[in-house]
């Protein structure tokens, strides 16, 4: 069964910093891609970046330059570095496993992540 335990949101200045990251079980971590997810109030829930098992990685539009995903196989772990934080970063913060593109049908409870102007 696969678990996703995001952690790390908080309240933060715009122009501020955060870590997140996601504890995964119940699949091969390592051979897994993974993807960070936003959603914000009212709005549908958008791919924020993936890394890839072999640790590529890509970055929607609007966070490119600022955030950065890591993984650490060693502890079944995705990160998202997140630096020069915007308003509109404010979302509820969740990681997926991706296969053939698309999340699996299972979420974690996320982690909040408010930025004030």
């Amino acid at each position: 069964q696969v678990q996703l335990v995001e952690s790390g949101g908080g309240l933060v200045q715009a122009g501020g910093s955060l870590r997140l990251s996601c504890a995964a079980s119940g699949i091969i971590f390592s051979l897994s891609a993974m993807g960070w997810y936003r959603q914000a109030p009212g709005k549908q829930r958008d791919l924020v970046a993936v890394i890839q098992s072999g640790g590529s990685t890509n970055y929607g539009d609007s966070v490119k330059g600022r955030f950065t995903i890591s993984r650490d196989n060693t502890k079944n772990t995705v990160y998202l570095e997140m630096n020069r934080l915007k308003p509109e970063d404010t979302a509820v913060y969740y990681c997926n496993v991706i296969r053939r593109g698309s999340p699996l049908d299972v979420w974690g409870q996320g982690t909040q992540v408010t930025v004030s102007s």
